[in-house]
């Protein structure tokens, strides 16, 4: 039975379809929930920072190579099972070494199962806006003509957190009803705890706020758009978000919420971090060598197994040499954070094309740090994935714009903020082999001596949305 009006609800790629039904203006479509979905594939779905997402895209390219094995080989049952067989080594083996393959055009794991054609073809094209795979993913260029009323549900350990808010931000600015829940989530668990941060039993979807559970607020959604039911949904603000540090589920009106101020916190010679503008001093200085790249250790991540997301002790990360670390004082109040994070870098490098990875992190009492947010962006990007590439004088100084995505986090007096600042974070993101040749073409590394600059001229600085309390 159907009564003619619909309603659609799904997760990740499901979420990307949902909006693109959307874009073809259906009559009968009259609401939808998008869960922890994408909007350009240019800011984490394929790219970030101009940088390739490998972890995501190359597990996933691999996975979904079971539905192209059972279509080539559905007539010959025994040739499927072994071809299947040889998939699932290959996964099995990204972690400690398919990731690594070179050169990345040509990337091993799914030329040698012949899966993943759309993905080597953006390999082949990078940052291409009319590559195909790009332009049938980029939900940003139909947002125009959708006006469905949407549920936008992301997570701040996802790896499409960053495009779950613009989806809601660029229907809430199209005047479109649209609402945003976002809890301390990644992109395959909703459940508590995530990484090693015990947000409390009210923080999983099973359990919002102790007070109702993600499907039966779905459900709420789809009773008001398609039954005409008053289920209350409307009378409270659109966006309802989890701050960690507090535990607890909270109302906005807007986004970013009202009362919030960019904050630069500066970085500083020695390793630290205060809201003091920097005088003159010396850079910082690491050698980057992508033969030996920083482990991925948490964060939005969507990888293999073994690549867990969220909140993790960032200690074996931070004791590698070229990772600078930069760290506030023990803070004497609560300081609350809530809202997007950029971070402003000046920086050096000999190489004509390099990274840049910056990451924020809260210290606790006991030593551990914490991960919250981080970002990346590749030099020949700087002006914008968009924008074209161009190489770097190497020598010269220049300012990269990283965005962090967003947070919501108290750092509760007592603990301290941290700013990491390294060149890579592998297998999430590919590696930059500091050769400015075009990305993937070749298996040539090389090492690049870098700069972090923070004086008077090049006053580098991480911008933190504090919130008044």
């Amino acid at each position: 039975y159907a009564d003619g009006q619909v309603g659609t609800y799904g997760a990740s790629y499901f979420g990307f379809t949902q909006w693109a039904a959307a874009s073809q203006r259906p009559p009968a479509l009259r609401a939808m929930v998008p869960n922890v979905t994408w909007n350009d594939p240019f800011n984490g779905l394929v790219y970030r920072g101009g940088a390739i997402e490998l972890g995501t895209q190359g597990s996933w390219h691999l996975n979904m190579g079971l539905d192209v094995l059972a279509r080539r080989h559905r007539q010959d049952p025994a040739t499927l099972r072994a071809a299947v067989r040889e998939l699932y080594r290959e996964y099995d083996a990204l972690g400690t070494e398919g990731y690594a393959a070179l050169p990345l055009q040509e990337f091993g794991p799914h030329r040698r199962q012949d899966v993943g054609s759309a993905f080597l073809d953006v390999l082949r094209r990078p940052l291409d806006p009319d590559d195909p795979l790009v332009r049938a993913t980029s939900v940003r260029s139909w947002q125009d003509t959708v006006d469905v009323p949407t549920l936008n549900i992301g997570g701040w350990y996802d790896c499409f957190l960053g495009d779950t808010i613009a989806n809601f931000c660029a229907m809430r600015e199209r005047g479109r009803p649209t609402q945003l829940l976002i809890g301390p989530w990644s992109h395959t668990g909703q459940m508590n705890p995530i990484g090693e941060r015990n947000f409390g039993f009210g923080a999983q979807a099973a359990f919002i706020d102790l007070e109702i559970d993600a499907q039966s607020l779905q459900r709420r959604w789809f009773d008001h758009w398609l039954r005409g039911i008053d289920t209350g949904l409307l009378d409270r603000p659109p966006v309802r978000l989890f701050t960690m540090g507090t535990n607890e589920w909270r109302y906005e009106d807007t986004w970013p919420p009202a009362g919030v101020e960019q904050v630069p916190h500066y970085l500083h010679a020695g390793g630290g971090l205060s809201l003091r503008v920097p005088g003159d001093e010396a850079p910082d200085r690491y050698d980057y060598d992508p033969a030996d790249p920083v482990p991925t250790h948490g964060g939005s991540t969507l990888l293999t197994p073994e690549f867990r997301p969220g909140p993790w002790d960032q200690a074996r990360v931070e004791a590698r040499p070229d990772v600078l670390v930069y760290t506030s004082e023990p803070l004497d109040r609560d300081v609350e954070v809530t809202g997007p994070v950029v971070a402003h870098l000046w920086a050096v490098s000999s190489a004509p094309d390099t990274d840049w990875v910056v990451r924020l992190c809260e210290v606790f009492p006991d030593g551990r740090s914490l991960n919250l947010t981080d970002g990346i962006v590749r030099a020949r990007y700087r002006e914008g994935a968009r924008q074209g590439s161009s190489l770097i004088e190497p020598g010269r100084p220049y300012e990269y714009v990283i965005d962090l995505w967003a947070t919501s986090n108290v750092f509760r007096a007592g603990h301290r903020i941290r700013v990491q600042v390294t060149s890579s974070c592998f297998p999430r993101w590919d590696r930059n082999p500091n050769t400015g040749h075009p990305i993937g073409e070749t298996a040539d590394l090389q090492v690049a001596h870098q700069q972090v600059l923070h004086d008077r001229e090049h006053p580098s600085h991480v911008l933190l949305p504090v919130r008044s309390r």
